[in-house]
């Protein structure tokens, strides 16, 4: 397992990061240990959840599992909505947000259900168009100062607001954005547009979610099919949009590599993502113990700069305005 400093920061995490969104949802508490046992076991040290996930039950089953290894380990979890709100649950106005009060409120429960002094990294969950985000960062870097939290971050934002964030801390020198993290994979490469160039030109490090382009990039799935009842490409009603020509055309040259290569569409796909400039870790998921060790199978995996090629020009975005036309002028990397 490689280890790479997260953005600025002289934090190293390893090159994947163990998302437990499933935890105490697909994946029991058994199969949680095992599978962090064995991240371990791997070299891996960075974990990521959310206060959401599992109605905070992913927080408490790491809680558990962590113990007597906390120390060792880079756990990252994240603030802004509240759970009750997905169960279609009535939410009291200030449960949810990145308000000053909101924060303060969850970041406690977070250090209960993990059980634990510090959060390594917290992360706002996605943009608050109600909290002005001079609140929102000025209670971060309260948090930074009272030691409760290490590094900061964000995810799901878009690139205005990314900059408008950075802008407001470093008018008011106040704690930064280290990473951002988003969607990100050969099915979805929406961030290379703008996202993507703003964290590397800011130093932040992105750490992307779904690599697998939400299990599409699997090997399980074949045009013309219809995805098995129990996969999560049919529980989340993703099908519909996922199938056109520039995502099966991916597929394919995913499997021509991986074909070559003896690996799976799956380890290739994530190599992918690994191997972009920028990235400093990748976070990767599993429900079972079986589906851990088969993304474990990425790690070391080095890609060649022809199969890379082939790669982004089956999954190549169309060229929009003003890179379309910025793409003419002397100097640019498009030229």
């Amino acid at each position: 397992m490689d280890y790479r400093r997260l953005g600025a920061t002289g934090l190293k995490v390893s090159e994947l990061c163990l998302g437990c969104m499933t935890f105490g949802r697909e994946t029991n508490e058994s199969d949680a240990r095992r599978i962090l046992d064995r991240f371990i076991e791997a070299g891996g040290n960075f974990i990521d959840t959310a206060n959401v996930y599992a109605a905070g039950v992913s927080e408490e089953i790491l809680g558990r599992i962590t113990k007597g290894r906390r120390d060792a380990l880079v756990v990252a979890t994240k603030v802004r909505f509240n759970a009750g709100v997905f169960m279609g649950k009535k939410v009291a106005p200030n449960d949810i947000g990145l308000s000053r009060g909101h924060i303060m409120a969850e970041v406690e429960r977070s250090l209960r259900r993990l059980q634990t002094d510090f959060i390594d990294l917290y992360q706002v969950h996605s943009w608050d168009f109600e909290t002005p985000i001079e609140e929102t960062m000025r209670t971060l870097n309260d948090l930074v100062g009272q030691g409760k939290v290490r590094y900061i971050g964000a995810s799901n934002f878009t690139a205005w607001q990314l900059m408008k964030s950075l802008w407001t801390s470093d008018k008011y020198n106040y704690a930064r954005f280290d990473s951002l993290q988003p969607q990100f994979s050969l099915i979805s490469r929406d961030i290379e547009r703008e996202i993507l160039p703003v964290c590397r030109y800011e130093n932040i490090g992105v750490i992307p979610w779904s690599p697998l382009g939400g299990g599409f990039l699997t090997g399980k799935y074949r045009s013309g099919e219809k995805p098995p009842e129990d996969s999560r490409l049919a529980k989340m009603d993703m099908w519909g949009r996922l199938q056109n020509e520039r995502n099966y055309r991916t597929l394919e040259a995913v499997e021509q590599v991986a074909r070559e290569r003896g690996r799976s569409i799956g380890q290739v796909a994530l190599a992918w993502v690994n191997q972009q400039p920028g990235i400093s870790s990748v976070i990767y998921g599993a429900r079972t113990p079986e589906q851990n060790e088969e993304n474990l199978g990425a790690v070391g995996l080095h890609l060649e700069e022809a199969e890379i090629e082939a790669l982004n020009q089956a999954s190549a975005l169309p060229v929009e305005y003003p890179v379309s036309m910025q793409a003419r002028l002397p100097g640019s990397p498009r030229t």
